[in-house]
């Protein structure tokens, strides 16, 4: 049994997507066409507004579809602190806690040499001109506890220590509900080095 051609054009679109394989593909496919035109029509125009309408905030480099994003314009942020993440999501997660009161920086990425990826291909120029523009107190550097996030964190460090600004790095060690014996070696010396007083 052939499919049509538009559904097997939709297969094909929807597998190019991150961590979408052909089967599921198929699924999201078919689910468009049991939803009928309305719900086709509104995923059709979401997608296109996006593509549209979404851009980088001037600021601070997040996807917005106001410039500045609703964060930058907030009076109620402390400007004075600026957190550096490596992506979107990782900035939406650091929100998520209600624990951070700054303002963000994104930097669309992390060093990765044997990938291509060099500082030029990160916002980092933007966050140095920010910087210049709008000096902070504190720079807290919330890159992943990998190689790249690692060596990203270290090149921070090197380029704002001589600008004055304190820069601190997120704690990294055991998470909650984790058990100690299946902690890696460095993640345990890191939550040992990093223990602190009750």
């Amino acid at each position: 049994m052939s499919v049509a051609d538009p559904i097997a054009r939709l297969v094909k679109e929807l597998a190019k997507l991150p961590g979408i394989g052909e089967k599921t593909a198929q699924r999201l496919a078919f689910h468009v066409l049991k939803a009928g035109p309305t719900y086709a029509g509104e995923l059709s125009a979401a997608i296109a507004a996006v593509v549209r309408d979404v851009r980088l905030c001037s600021g601070c480099q997040t996807l917005t579809d106001q410039d500045p994003c609703p964060i930058c314009r907030d009076p109620g942020r402390d400007a004075r602190t600026v957190c550096v993440v490596e992506s979107v999501p990782d900035l939406l997660a650091v929100e998520r806690t209600h624990e951070f009161h700054g303002r963000y920086h994104v930097l669309h990425g992390a060093l990765s040499p044997l990938d291509g990826v060099g500082p030029s291909e990160l916002k980092i120029r933007e966050l140095l001109l920010r910087l210049e523009r709008e000096p902070a107190e504190e720079v807290v550097v919330a890159t992943n506890p990998d190689v790249e996030g690692e060596a990203t964190a270290l090149y921070l460090v090197k380029l704002l220590k001589p600008l004055g600004v304190k820069v601190t790095r997120i704690a990294q060690g055991v998470p909650m509900g984790g058990d100690l014996e299946y902690a890696d070696q460095v993640t345990l010396a890191r939550a040992l080095a990093g223990r602190r007083e009750l």
